[in-house]
């Protein structure tokens, strides 16, 4: 007799042991970009992004999703931790969502488009964290869904490009048409490129300066070959998924955080969520293996946003939160590995003897959800997450959240590779964990 097929989240995770059992039991890899993996060599994509200039195409791996109507603001108040009162039309916030025990769901970019509409942009977890409050919480709000091209047979409605460089502005100029404007960090902007409207961010992704742009998807070629012909003179080049899939790390940004959302008051939003979404699909892989999952959650503090969480307003995990503000928090920090022990890891794939967990490069994160244990005087001081290499820095490197009173400068010890010879995963080989010595860093990645 066959099992029908879960068709919630809630159900598919009734058919396992637990939540760390579904997802150390999911058969996909790291998140993956729809995108070319080079177009000229990741080496000399990664150098672009701090040397001239570089293009990444996003406009296929994030889920877009647009709330309009009268109930937009009160809606995203309730939800984000941040405050609302610096944002408007033409603004950009980071937002970041909790469960009501305080724990993030996870953050994305929020956009003001005009006094009633939003988008929201960025992996799942917050776009459909936001819906899912639309909906049950019947608010005045329209949803429109742009979803991922994985998960969109009808195409995408917006192209999204990516410029990023020290020469980044002066490429947009010479193409723009037009007195170029003034746009401030994290506010939006109108230029015109090749005849077309185009919407303009000012983000820094890779901790140099540029602008992201967007438009309707059918203006997505001509805008994009305006700028490719431009390029040469500013030494542009297109990046491909091999290499951005290394700039958050570099800039300091941990793209997925664990989502939250596996207490028993969320039980009515895992019945919400598909059984083939993203949440149901997430892989979890890395040294770090507990049993419950609580051990996987992230405050705000842990991932550097503390600062977003203003308590000006009331939102789901407020008083939680109000709690934690006073208690001890990890702090998220970069790992610079030891080249010795990054060696011997890579040469163990040659010849005879142990073999180390693979390292892919420059991506080496082998789920979706990566966490490794680090060690301080042999006992657990926090997690790893994001092991890449960029030719920027020269060496192996991951983000972590560690304890407070970890200093910077500090040598730590980092497990790599899962127990027992690594999980049942198909992408996952057969392999031995080892110790890899690492150089905590609070904001010198390139020292």
């Amino acid at each position: 007799m066959n099992t029908p097929k879960p068709t919630s989240l809630e159900a598919k995770l009734q058919q396992y042991a637990s939540p760390v059992d579904m997802l150390r039991h999911s058969p996909v890899g790291g998140y993956q970009f729809p995108d070319k993996p080079e177009y000229t060599n990741w080496r000399d994509e990664q150098q672009a992004w701090q040397n001239s200039v570089v293009l990444f195409d996003q406009s296929f791996h994030m889920k877009d999703i647009y709330f309009e109507g009268p109930d937009v603001r009160r809606l995203l108040s309730d939800v984000a931790v941040n405050t609302l009162k610096n944002f408007g039309p033409n603004k950009a916030k980071q937002i970041v969502t909790c469960n009501h025990d305080g724990h993030v769901i996870g953050d994305a970019i929020l956009f003001g488009h005009s006094d009633t509409k939003v988008s929201v942009v960025g992996r799942p977890s917050v776009p459909n964290w936001i819906e899912f409050n639309a909906v049950s919480g019947k608010y005045d709000v329209k949803v429109t869904r742009d979803e991922r091209s994985v998960a969109n047979a009808g195409g995408r409605l917006i192209y999204r490009y990516q410029i990023q460089g020290p020469n980044a502005l002066d490429l947009i100029k010479s193409v723009h048409e037009g007195p170029f404007p003034e746009i401030p960090f994290f506010n939006l902007g109108d230029l015109k490129i090749a005849g077309r409207k185009v919407r303009a961010l000012n983000h820094n992704m890779s901790r140099m300066g540029g602008l992201e742009i967007h438009g309707p998807a059918a203006d997505g070629e001509a805008v994009l070959n305006a700028l490719l012909a431009a390029g040469p003179k500013f030494g542009l080049l297109r990046g491909g998924s091999r290499s951005y899939s290394t700039v958050s790390p570099e800039s300091g940004w941990i793209p997925s955080p664990m989502p939250a959302i596996w207490t028993d008051k969320l039980k009515p939003y895992r019945e919400w969520l598909p059984a083939d979404g993203f949440e149901a699909s997430a892989s979890l892989g890395g040294s770090f293996n507990s049993p419950n999952i609580a051990d996987y959650y992230q405050t705000p503090w842990d991932l550097g946003y503390g600062r977003h969480v203003k308590f000006d307003h009331d939102f789901i995990g407020r008083a939680a939160l109000e709690q934690l503000e006073a208690q001890p928090h990890r702090r998220k920090v970069w790992l610079r590995w030891n080249k010795e022990d990054a060696v011997r890891i890579n040469a163990s794939q040659i010849g005879d003897g142990v073999r180390f967990k693979y390292m892919e490069t420059p991506n080496a994160y082998y789920a979706i959800l990566p966490f490794d244990k680090v060690l301080a005087d042999g006992r657990l001081c926090g997690l790893s997450t994001y092991t890449v290499y960029t030719t920027n820095v020269r060496g192996w490197f991951s983000l972590a959240m560690l304890d407070a009173n970890i200093a910077d400068g500090a040598e730590v010890t980092l497990v790599w590779g899962e127990e027992n010879g690594g999980s049942p995963r198909p992408c996952v080989e057969r392999h031995a964990q080892t110790e890899v010595r690492a150089t905590v860093s609070y904001n010198r990645l390139n020292e």
